[in-house]
């Protein structure tokens, strides 16, 4: 029997209706132009957060594009974002739908890399803080934070086309990283040509840096197994200690957004493209603007590639003077490196036809299960590896991803915990020496730039990821692989 959940009154329109356990449908409306219906995949909990910020009013919106197919989704890590809700994933007809930077963010290919080592945590603990003030002096953060390469803009325009692969021909890691990154860290048809002047300004200081926000470095123990196979594959043992990447192109791809946003905008009337937010504002996908913003946007993911390799190299490097062991030693392989903000065309079935669409993923990662090409060799028998960091404080989640995945998400899952209150509530709320406390009382050792860096990323302005992973595991959309617990955080 269908159920339907009470909204507050400021929102009398939003009526999802419960159709699963852990969905929920929005029909489409013509009256608010819904093309297609929505779906939400949440707990009770989960949805009823959602209702309270404009997290499904933007869903509906998205709803709302021209070309867009089959439903839209929301993800059980879901929030308010830039006219797509953050945790959201829309897929558009490749030949007669739209292009959205709104639907990548202005983040493109925020992303997440996970780093194995063969040390345990006792091994750790003793030299925790060392560690910790080696890796933090090591890696640039913060807000406008440079890297340590200088480049000229002929080596800019390699990075943009040649991703994870400048950095390893230029030193930093090798090709055994590039086989288990999306893409294999280096998307093809990036056009540097397509760059403004003021995004190379931007990009050129920043390349090596892990920015602010909720960017982070995090040294992690394997707390927990829940698939033996898949964490054998992966190198995961119950004990040993990881660590997890979360950054993404930062300056650059901010300002790839911000110039394509005002082409897209300035293009809508041309293509008498109307939408019910203007911040939903997209172009033909097969147009000249949609063709400029897909390859300067698949820039902007090679800059990210590049960009989380050259701290991986620098993880390594502080690892080996602080245990005084050679990489190798120490097994710090990758396992795996994906992103949670990019559009990319990709064919699923859409009323039992294949078709190829454009999808959006903004705040959402990759789901695809086993025997997918796009699925790195070493992983393709078990299925993608999905990574979902919590907030510093909780737990992150290796996941894997299920069939399930292709016909709920369009092959996605959770990127996250999702906020749950804004920088500014969490400012006003809580102070530098609480959110440090609470961490300590937990055994986790933290250095941050600044005191907003701390405060602004509390836990408790997060959703609890163990209930997000749980909907994804429980939908059958990515599985349980290993729970990771951090003991060391680093934050500009």
């Amino acid at each position: 029997m269908s159920q339907r959940v009470i909204l507050p009154l400021s929102m009398p329109s939003i009526t999802p209706k419960k159709i699963a356990e852990n969905q929920y449908e929005i029909e489409a409306d013509s009256n608010l132009g819904m093309k297609v219906p929505v779906r939400i995949y949440a707990n009770d909990a989960l949805l009823q957060k959602m209702l309270t910020d404009r997290t499904i009013m933007q869903a509906k919106n998205v709803a709302s594009i021209p070309g867009i197919v089959s439903h839209g989704v929301v993800l059980p890590d879901g929030h308010e974002g830039y006219g797509f809700p953050v945790g959201g994933v829309a897929a558009m007809d490749a030949k007669e739908g739209m292009i959205s930077p709104g639907g990548v963010g202005y983040d493109i290919n925020c992303g997440v890399r996970l780093l194995r080592s063969n040390l345990t945590e006792d091994m750790v603990r003793s030299k925790l803080k060392e560690l910790v003030t080696d890796l933090f002096s090591s890696i640039p953060s913060g807000v406008g934070s440079k890297g340590s390469v200088k480049l000229n803009h002929s080596q800019l325009d390699e990075v943009l086309t040649r991703g994870v692969n400048w950095a390893i021909d230029n030193g930093y890691g090798s090709s055994h990283d590039a086989e288990v990154c999306e893409e294999n860290g280096q998307i093809d048809n990036a056009d540097p040509n397509k760059i403004s002047d003021k995004a190379r300004k931007r990009g050129l200081p920043q390349l090596g840096s892990l920015g602010s926000g909720n960017h982070f470095l995090e040294v992690q123990k394997v707390s927990e197994i829940h698939d033996e196979e898949a964490a054998e594959k992966m190198g995961i043992t119950k004990g040993t200690i990881t660590v997890l990447l979360h950054c993404g192109s930062r300056g650059f791809g901010h300002q790839v957004c911000s110039d394509y946003l005002r082409v897209a905008e300035q293009a809508m009337e041309k293509y008498n493209i109307h939408l019910n937010d203007r911040e939903l504002a997209c172009v033909p996908n097969t147009s000249e603007e949609g063709e400029s913003y897909r390859t300067a946007m698949f820039a902007a993911l090679n800059y990210a590639w590049s960009n989380r390799q050259m701290l991986t190299h620098w993880t390594r490097k502080s690892f080996e003077r602080v245990f005084n062991q050679s990489e190798s030693d120490l097994d710090m392989n990758l396992v795996y490196d994906v992103a949670h903000n990019i559009a990319k065309v990709e064919k699923h079935k859409v009323n039992g036809e294949e078709r190829k669409l454009v999808v959006h993923r903004k705040g959402a990662t990759r789901a695809f299960p086993a025997n997918k090409e796009e699925v790195p060799l070493k992983y393709r028998h078990l299925g993608q590896p999905v990574l979902v960091p919590g907030s510093m404080g909780t737990a992150s989640w290796i996941l894997l991803g299920q069939p399930n995945s292709m016909n709920l998400s369009f092959g996605s899952t959770a990127h996250g915990a999702g906020r749950t209150m804004s920088r500014s509530k969490a400012r006003r709320n809580y102070t530098e020496d609480d959110v440090k406390k609470s961490l300590n009382d937990k055994g986790i050792f933290i250095k941050a730039l600044t005191r907003d860096g701390v405060v602004e990323e509390t836990p408790h302005a997060y959703k609890d990821v163990d209930a997000v992973v749980n909907v994804s595991h429980e939908l059958g959309i990515a599985t349980k692989v290993a729970k990771l617990v951090p003991i060391g955080v680093i934050k500009g």
